[in-house]
């Protein structure tokens, strides 16, 4: 073989090992794009991350008692704005235990709607978690007596629906009335919840007291969410113990893609995965750690 020739030859190797070697290479950046991993395997499922989560939980209500009622119009229309979760669940009967699961992945014990021992438990929850990972939290509920009360009732107030007072690691400073709810909602921390009390949640009064309070109260928020890269979240603690404990949930906000629903089966412990990851929280309280991030709803 002539020198020439030979020289070809090797060019043409070369190239071949080349072409090879990128088209190794297609084929994994591919795959990882396919896999969701983008070249990190511990690469979390993505959930939006608004400036600011807002959470209501109202009482008693089964999916069909308000999803498509005339009596909850306002709830409806952010349905047909936002996302509706047309199989969420609640994760046991009575109430309270719900509200622990929610905040914390765990009912921690509790089996009834019985006043708790303020700061009985040391477990992680949400709260704790955005804190001690630099974010903001606050709760607001209404009816509470002053801030920081941890009173058991008060008129319509209750606190079983105040998970975090149970927490010794969330500061009671954090609770505060439903009249602290800024009128800025820029000023309103990363992530809150709102307690509506026995009257406005829908457990002592109609579904259409609940939506009118929501409409009155959480509307103009929820307005503003729409164009400020917000989020809100409003779902129930537990059916009304007879449609297998189907509860609605519906969220909205421009994170959320107008008019999208799953029927994929969500409960509490999911919320709370969801909500922690919205954060950019590593850690994951309770049963979130094996839980799954709410998904297909989310605008690109």
């Amino acid at each position: 073989m002539s020198g020439s020739t030979a020289h070809s030859a090797r060019a043409r190797v070369r190239r071949g090992r080349a072409a090879l070697a990128s088209a190794v290479a297609f084929t994994a950046a591919a795959v990882g794009l396919w896999t969701g991993l983008g070249g990190s395997s511990s690469a979390a499922p993505a959930v939006p991350t608004p400036d600011h989560v807002v959470v209501v939980v109202m009482e008693n209500h089964a999916y069909s008692q308000v999803i498509g009622s005339s009596s909850a119009p306002y709830i409806n229309s952010l349905k047909t704005g936002g996302a509706n979760l047309t199989q969420s669940y609640a994760i046991t009967h009575p109430s309270q235990p719900n509200y622990y699961a929610l905040f914390s992945g765990s009912t921690q014990g509790i089996t009834d709607d019985s006043c708790v021992t303020p700061g009985f438990s040391s477990a992680a929850n949400l709260a704790s978690e955005a804190i001690a990972a630099g974010r903001t939290w606050a709760s607001y509920n209404e009816s509470l007596p002053s801030q920081g009360s941890t009173t058991c009732s008060s008129g319509d107030y209750a606190q079983k629906h105040d998970p975090w007072f149970g927490f010794k690691n969330v500061p009671t400073s954090s609770a505060k009335t439903f009249a602290q709810f800024p009128a800025d909602y820029s000023t309103l921390p990363q992530i809150s919840f709102v307690t509506p009390n026995l009257c406005s949640d829908m457990h002592d009064c109609s579904v259409s007291t609940g939506d009118t309070w929501l409409k009155n109260n959480l509307g103009g928020y929820a307005s503003w969410a729409k164009t400020h890269n917000s989020l809100l979240v409003i779902t129930f603690d537990e059916d009304n113990g007879l449609s297998g404990n189907r509860i609605p949930t519906v969220l909205y906000g421009q994170p959320v893609t107008a008019g999208s629903s799953s029927s994929t089966t969500y409960n509490h412990y999911d919320l709370l995965r969801t909500l922690e990851d919205t954060q950019g929280l590593s850690a994951h309280a309770g049963k979130a750690a094996s839980a799954k991030d709410i998904t297909g709803i989310w605008a690109s």
